[in-house]
């Protein structure tokens, strides 16, 4: 009786096996990734450049059972903070942010390199060749003007980049500290290389109108927003214009744009998680369209032009023609000379 009662057990556990195994090809739909989830578990620690994203780290936690804590930080202050930290960083998963910042942060042996098979479905330009990082989508640059405010300034709207130079707007004009905002670092590097040799000077003459340089990325929409400026040089949000009376000018002379990053920090507690993570999010197109909705954002039909249900609200033809592999290289060098540009304008951290 022992002897049967092992054999009807072994046979049990066997089963068992086979029915928590992969899927198979022929069970696998498009929108699960491709490998089962590993086993995972504890919590992943998040750094965002925003804390809208919960829906989504919550559907995560739904389905590996990783609960999620998110920090909001921009992206030139989390490389600062990797940096410090020398090699033992606090997070385990880098979310959002100018992909200037991520590039320098592989140069810098900081990430952990990801890879799975939906990758391939993404572009070439929005994904690094090694897996160190992935876009999750594009943010493009404009303007942002305060309708009472530029009424009551008697202020034209500006059409495009050289109009901004106008003496009319001195002292109206807000962008954010492009060592502290990777969009607002994409403004610069893009207008340096289409303006080549005028690039400096151009920044010389913007420089006399802007009033403000922020600490945040989401400074130029607050106060233009709030009234305080009349034009802010920032991403280019519908919702967040049509909700506070603002207007959205797409400069004819090209718009700026940065692949938003998404990356796993190198020697990161739970890599395990966050590289799953990475892998859940873009082999799945329901999570990119929940991604979409969040941001209120449709970039990523750029970066996987495959999917359904999401179009562009923008002409991309656009978008300026930029050299990727310099937002890194030459961040530092910019950096150094754009900090005694804004002088006493720059907010203080």
């Amino acid at each position: 009786m022992k002897k049967l009662f092992s054999l009807l057990l072994c046979v049990v556990m066997v089963l068992s096996l086979v029915a928590c195994g992969s899927k198979t090809d022929d069970t696998q739909t498009p929108d699960e990734p491709q490998d089962t989830a590993p086993e995972l578990s504890g919590t992943m620690k998040v750094v965002a450049t925003g804390d809208v994203y919960g829906p989504l780290f919550d559907a995560f936690t739904a389905d590996t059972g990783v609960e999620v804590e998110c920090l909001s930080m921009s992206s030139g202050e989390v490389l600062s903070k990797l940096r410090a930290e020398g090699g033992t960083p606090s997070a385990d998963l880098w979310f959002g942010g100018g992909i200037d910042a991520f590039m320098s942060a592989k140069d810098d042996g900081l990430l952990e390199p990801v890879t799975f098979d939906a990758a391939a479905e993404l572009g070439d330009e929005y994904k690094d060749t090694e897996g160190y990082w992935y876009s999750k989508g594009i943010t493009i640059v404009g303007f942002l003007l305060n309708n009472s405010l530029m009424e009551e300034l008697g202020l034209t709207a500006p059409e495009s980049w050289d109009d901004l130079t106008d003496s009319q707007y001195e002292g109206e004009i807000v962008m954010s500290n492009p060592a502290v905002s990777g969009t607002n670092y994409a403004v610069v590097n893009a207008l340096l290389q289409a303006k080549g040799d005028q690039g400096w000077d151009y920044f010389e003459a913007l420089n006399n109108n802007i009033a403000y340089y922020g600490k945040r990325g989401s400074d130029p929409k607050n106060k233009v927003s709030s009234g305080e400026f009349a034009v802010g040089i920032d991403a280019s949000i519908e919702q967040a214009a049509e909700e506070n009376d603002l207007t959205i000018v797409y400069p004819s002379d090209g718009m700026p744009w940065v692949p938003e990053g998404v990356a796993v920090f190198k020697n990161a507690e739970n890599v395990d998680a966050a590289k799953y993570f990475v892998e859940w999010l873009f082999s799945s197109d329901d999570h990119l369209r929940q991604l979409a909705e969040i941001e209120q954002k449709n970039g990523i039909k750029v970066i996987k032009p495959s999917i359904e249900g999401i179009e562009l609200s923008y002409d991309p033809t656009l978008l300026m023609t930029e050299d990727l592999s310099l937002f890194g290289s030459q961040r530092t060098e910019i950096l150094d000379r754009f900090e005694p540009l804004m002088g006493d304008k720059a907010a203080a951290e």
